[in-house]
């Protein structure tokens, strides 16, 4: 047990052999980014290694593995390159399955109202046991990661729209403007009100109007297989998907609209546009879209790992950037799959039918969008036999619903109860576990990219033998 721990630490102390470092930081290597970070002692501010501005002299840096591990440590995040808003470290990436856990747990917002312990109760230990491994895999609390994802909202928010710093505070995740005030000034030396003037000023927003938010990412993206996976499962009247842009209907808590998201083909950004009947919801919105298309993961490291099959390695190598799909909505995503609306295609009449019926209608400006999905409230009492659906599913679904309606925890007691495939793809999208199949040994840990990377090869294939059939 000794010795594995210090291999461990000797392992993470390679990764960070200064050396290295300063060769990623005079290449301004993008695909370090987020692997690790800069402090300047002299100055206690830190950077990512795409940083403009130059480090002078290596015995005035010290490296640190996470955005929060700086902060913790008195580092002031660089207004250049705001490391804070770098996407996911390479620390956080398949160090720790519990860990991993827990960041999506806190990344949807757990901690902005909950304790340690109710989260180290949600991933199954104790509460020390989940500080220490923190501290092992990120050099940080889950208090003060917490804080990061708090921060790095509160920037976006304050830069990208003209909320009240009341609702920017709330939005954000902080239980009142007084810690909202102090934590702005602690990382950023600043009041709210005098970091937003670094900005252009933008009109004021009010419920209804659309707001645009910027969602970083690490390069490449496969932006049109993104496109064409959502278009070929995408539910009519709540989903619209073209060439350049995806379009939905959402519901957060009371709050009702519509988002699309378009890529920026001059920087590495996604573009989200909201409007939503209130602001307060703002943050959620942009977590779940940053979750359904996988801004977190390092691309080309999953990708060169996957290219050693050679099997898969034509398609890797000609499809740059290409993640797994996540879900706008876990309840969704596990009705549709229950449907039959899986990595196949899959019963859209069936979901379109179930949207139309129970779901409930909007007014939007794109012809489309109708619906937004059904409640669980209202699918819990349904008479889904009578639009179709096999009684067994109806079951399932309906049983399903009443799970969430009562504010239990469903999922666990869905999922046996789904065959094996259903399961896993929920696994998948749903859940974000990177490796939810049998996958065989040289695709581990990456499964589910493995899978994405077979459904887009089958795609072309099935395309080509369409073209060929219509020409003969």
């Amino acid at each position: 047990m000794l010795s594995a721990g210090i291999a461990a630490v000797r392992s993470r102390e390679k990764e960070f052999d200064p050396a290295i470092c300063w060769k990623a930081i005079s290449t301004r290597d993008r695909r370090y980014d987020g692997r690790f970070f800069a402090g300047v002692i002299t100055t206690k501010v830190y950077c990512r290694p795409i940083c403009p501005i130059p480090l002078r002299k290596p015995e005035n840096v010290k490296w640190f593995m996470s955005a929060a591990s700086a902060e913790a440590q008195g580092f002031r995040p660089c207004r250049r390159c705001r490391p804070q808003t770098s996407p996911g470290t390479h620390a956080w990436q398949g160090t720790s399955a519990v860990v991993s856990r827990a960041l999506r747990l806190i990344e949807a917002g757990a901690m902005d109202h909950g304790s340690v312990d109710e989260l180290a109760e949600h991933v199954g230990i104790g509460s020390r046991h989940l500080r220490r491994l923190f501290a092992e895999h990120l050099g940080a609390a889950p208090v003060q990661i917490a804080n990061a994802r708090r921060l790095r909202s509160a920037r976006h928010l304050l830069r990208d729209t003209a909320l009240s710093v009341h609702k920017v505070a709330f939005s954000a995740g902080f239980r009142s403007v007084r810690q909202f005030n102090h934590a702005i000034r602690s990382s950023f030396a600043q009041s709210p009100s005098e970091l937003r003037r670094i900005e252009s000023p933008i009109s004021a927003s009010k419920p209804g109007d659309e707001i645009c938010l910027r969602l970083s990412f690490r390069p490449p993206l496969d932006w049109p297989t993104m496109l064409r996976f959502y278009r070929e499962h995408s539910t009519p009247g709540i989903e619209s998907v073209d060439n350049s842009s995806y379009r939905r209907t959402i519901q957060v808590g009371n709050a009702a609209g519509v988002i699309e998201v378009t890529s920026n083909t001059n920087e590495p950004r996604l573009v989200l546009r909201v409007r939503l009947s209130a602001v307060d919801s703002l943050t959620k919105v942009a977590d779940r879209v940053r979750g359904m298309f996988d801004l977190a993961v390092d691309p080309r490291s999953i990708a060169d790992h996957l290219a050693r099959d050679r099997g898969l390695r034509p398609i890797v190598r000609s499809h740059p950037g290409l993640r797994v799909p996540g879900a706008w909505d876990t309840f969704e995503l596990v009705v549709l799959a229950i449907l039959g609306q899986r990595l196949a295609h899959g019963t859209i009449a069936a979901s379109a039918l179930l949207v139309r019926t129970f779901g409930r209608t909007i007014e939007t400006s794109i012809p489309a969008l109708t619906h937004l999905f059904p409640t669980p409230q209202i699918l819990a009492e349904a008479d889904l036999v009578s639009i179709g659906i096999k009684p067994a599913h109806a079951d399932r679904i309906r049983a399903l619903a009443a799970g969430y309606r009562d504010g239990k925890s469903p999922l666990s007691a869905t999922l046996p109860r789904l065959d094996e495939a259903g399961s896993q793809y929920i696994a998948m999208r749903a859940l974000g576990e990177p490796d939810p199949f049998r996958a065989p040994a040289p695709w581990r840990p990456w499964g589910a990219y493995a899978a994405m990377y077979l459904w887009i090869a089958n795609a072309e294939c099935s395309a080509s033998m369409r073209k060929r059939n219509y020409r003969a």
